[in-house]
């Protein structure tokens, strides 16, 4: 018998809790100290956690409910998406709980990176930059009504990504040749005076018809126009 998809059910909400606390011990394991005892008490009470629920039905995303993610116009609220998005998901324990917002056309997003996402000391690791443009990028489909893949990402790191500041990654539909949507965006510090210029990026995604949605994996609809 196959999973139930995970819409079927009824406990959303508490799935959000569970993969925030999640992500919350994450970020605490990696950045504070801690005693022996306490580590040893960390792993006693999640490794029996961890057997319980590996004991419960599989789940996985519901391939169906990609033509339930309608695409949004301006000012319209979206539908709620996946929630177990890895990058931005509420029930994701990878998620960067990020602060999404749509200006016209250009998606925003505002994140604050935490311990657990530092690569160099006191600066995000790469990949997660990467993880983050291409999420953000999928949201731009919204605006545009269109299904598409990721084809192409390129990632230029102008300086270091500081952890636990306010970034604002933002993205648009720069112009589309055929089936390619050609994008680009940046990441820029909105918490100093002025704004630092710290990432820039180009993505190439390729539409696809809607019943290729059948298979993994679909894009979230984008947020409702803020202006």
């Amino acid at each position: 018998m196959p999973p139930d998809p995970p819409n079927q059910w009824p406990d959303l909400e508490q799935r959000a809790r569970a993969g925030r606390a999640i992500r919350d011990l994450g970020h605490a394991l990696v950045g504070q100290q801690a005693p022996t005892e306490l580590l040893e008490r960390i792993a006693g009470t999640l490794e029996p956690l961890t057997a319980e629920l590996d004991r419960g039905p599989s789940r996985s995303r519901d391939a169906a409910s990609f033509s339930k993610e309608q695409f949004v116009g301006p000012g319209e609220l979206p539908l709620t998406g996946y929630d177990d998005r890895p990058v931005s998901g509420r029930s994701s324990p990878w998620s960067l709980d990020p602060e999404m917002h749509r200006h016209g056309d250009e998606i925003e997003a505002i994140v604050v990176l935490r311990a657990a996402h530092e690569g160099a000391p006191d600066r995000s690791h790469g990949g997660i930059i990467a993880a983050l443009f291409d999420d953000v990028f999928g949201s731009v489909l919204g605006v545009v009504a269109q299904p598409a893949f990721t084809g192409e990402l390129t990632i230029r790191y102008v300086g270091p990504t500081p952890l636990h500041r306010r970034l604002s990654c933002r993205v648009r539909l720069a112009e589309r040749v055929g089936r390619k949507l050609l994008m680009t965006g940046e990441l820029v510090d909105i918490e100093g005076p002025e704004e630092t210029l710290l990432v820039t990026a180009k993505a190439t995604f390729i539409a696809v018809d809607p019943s290729a949605f059948d298979q993994p994996t679909a894009a979230r609809p984008a947020p409702p126009d803020e202006d």
